[in-house]
């Protein structure tokens, strides 16, 4: 499965392909399979989003879309720290953290 991602114009925020236009929710991304590199170049063509590229998804146990590669995850559902679980290093469990 290949879908599409890029960034908005004017926001930046990360968009993902649903088929038809640019959506803010990776959920809503569909299999561009063959596709991709053209449906990006039209796309990035047209200037409806900045640098779209094909990446690798696969369908969760809910059916949902997810982006393969860790990157990819990061960037469709948020950074990965909270401030609530920063390594703290006068804990004395913090030697057996994996981070």
């Amino acid at each position: 499965m290949k879908i599409l991602t890029g960034n908005d114009l004017k926001t930046g925020a990360v968009t993902w392909w649903d088929g038809s236009s640019w959506s803010l929710h990776v959920e809503d991304a569909v299999d561009a399979g063959e596709e991709a590199a053209a449906i990006a170049a039209r796309e990035e063509a047209a200037r409806r989003v900045n640098s779209p590229y094909a990446i690798d998804g696969t369908i969760d146990a809910d059916g949902k879309v997810r982006p393969a590669h860790i990157k990819d995850r990061i960037r469709a559902l948020g950074p990965t720290v909270r401030p609530d679980l920063t390594l703290k290093p006068a804990d004395p469990e913090a030697g057996n953290w994996v981070i």
